[in-house]
């Protein structure tokens, strides 16, 4: 296969999961001799990593392709790829759609990326959406920092919320091991990364798709049990030399215990920030939902995380206009919402989606009554993070430095451990991939500004 002076460009839609598959799939068209472009108009190979757990998501990625598919016409040795959620949906309809594309595989076949262009590069054009193992990657990721890294721990989703698609696009639950989790960590250390999250649709349910084994190096975790789990894989690869943070997303509060609170509090490098949705803070809405728990439940959670540990960063996921939500339903979310206090909260108007229940309910709410809701949730949200990021003023925070603030070139840009935005005055070819203690001068509701009180001398990245 011939890949000399080609070059590809990768643009990816929606979530963590989706920019870690990018990254592999980049990787994997490095070694197959393909160079990065910036511009997809001058790239030989364009992919789109798509999403669709949101409509205007995938309307968007149709906009992209149909631009770049009347240019396939003037260069037909362009290669067109649909990857990810939207591919796994549509399916062969997107060829159908847009004969142009050369291939269209699922969020499953991340890892076959090779396999699959040869055969399109012989002359076929592929669909690839059937059900597979996923397939360890010894590939290296083409990481898009060189200070943050993710890390995959399970693939997939066996939960069955109604109005979810993630299931039917990204399969059942596959956990990667332990022992090779820990290796990729490893490797990460080696190469001078400083902060990993750990990264599962549903990370609570790491594990109970393993065999009912505990590999050696986990015998020393007193879990009184043959099967092991998400905080038993934390207890694991905390002290991986080099690493110091760790994250992980995205819990589901159907799982979340407080052994796994308590590990948090224990262990050093995990961070004080939780990222758990809650989608509505009503019970018969969540019922509704099959979410699997109570809004009573959810905020039994995040008291014993502030019991453990007060100062947490607590962020979610609100889903507004379900299907059948009456008005004193979503005052019920704005009430929780009000009570917590959340340090960010990611909104959506919901959104029917193919192939799941909900959409077919006919107790659809309309869009003005969906906006105004979602508009009125954003206001107090708005609200609420301005009221936690006070707390901040002058504090001093540690702070990871990532990256130079693109608005201003005299900063640097970085995050707290409880996951704030945080800027200050600095030489980023100095600084990046420095932990900076720094006094918040500035606090603003999702961001904080503030002075460098020391910096370690430079250690290169």
């Amino acid at each position: 296969m011939i890949t000399s002076n080609r070059r590809y460009h990768i643009i990816t839609f929606g979530c963590q999961m989706n920019k870690a598959d990018s990254e592999r799939m980049a990787g994997i068209l490095e070694d197959m001799g393909f160079a990065w472009s910036e511009d997809p108009n001058d790239a030989d190979l364009i992919l789109y990593n798509t999403c669709t757990i949101r409509d205007n998501a995938e309307h968007k990625v149709y906009s992209y392709l149909g631009r770049q598919a009347k240019r396939k016409h003037e260069q037909p040795d362009l290669t067109l790829i649909v990857a990810g959620c939207v591919a796994q949906q549509e399916g062969e309809a997107l060829l159908r759609r847009v004969p142009e594309l050369d291939l269209v595989m699922g969020p499953q076949h991340a890892n076959r990326l090779k396999d699959l262009l040869t055969s399109v590069f012989d002359g076929n054009q592929v669909v690839a959406t059937e059900s597979v193992h996923i397939m360890e990657d010894i590939t290296q990721p083409r990481r898009d920092s060189s200070v943050t890294a993710w890390v995959n721990v399970i693939y997939g989703c066996n939960e069955r919320c109604t109005y979810c698609v993630v299931p039917n696009v990204r399969g059942v639950e596959q956990s990667r091991t332990p022992e090779a989790i820990r290796a990729e960590m490893e490797e990460l250390g080696r190469q001078g990364y400083k902060e990993i999250t750990l990264l599962g649709q549903n990370i609570d349910a790491y594990g109970r798709d393993l065999p009912g084994r505990t590999p050696d190096s986990l015998r020393s975790v007193p879990i009184g049990r043959h099967l092991y789990n998400f905080t038993d894989l934390l207890y694991y690869v905390h002290d991986v030399p080099g690493i110091e943070r760790l994250r992980f997303a995205t819990s589901h509060p159907r799982y979340f215990t407080e052994r796994l609170i308590r590990a948090c509090a224990e262990l050093p490098k995990v961070c004080e920030h939780f990222h758990i949705p809650f989608q509505s803070g009503d019970n018969e809405v969540l019922k509704a939902m099959s979410r699997g728990y109570t809004q009573e439940k959810y905020r039994r959670i995040i008291d014993t995380i502030r019991q453990y540990m007060p100062d947490a960063s607590i962020s979610g996921d609100a889903i507004v206009g379900f299907p059948g939500e009456t008005e004193a339903q979503f005052e019920n979310t704005l009430k929780l919402v009000e009570d917590i206090g959340f340090d960010l909260l990611n909104t959506a108007a919901y959104s029917p989606r193919p192939g799941t229940p909900a959409a077919l309910w006919s107790d659809q709410l309309s869009e003005e009554v969906k906006s105004d809701r979602l508009q009125r949730l954003n206001h107090l949200v708005n609200i609420k993070a301005s009221e936690r990021s006070q707390r901040y003023k002058g504090r001093i925070e540690e702070v990871l430095v990532e990256a130079q603030n693109p608005k201003d070139t005299t900063q640097v840009m970085g995050r707290t451990r409880g996951n704030r935005l945080t800027f200050f005055n600095g030489d980023i070819n100095i600084l990046k991939g420095q932990v900076v203690k720094v006094k918040i001068s500035e606090v603003r509701a999702f961001s904080l500004t503030g002075n460098p009180l020391e910096v370690r001398e430079a250690v290169p990245v």
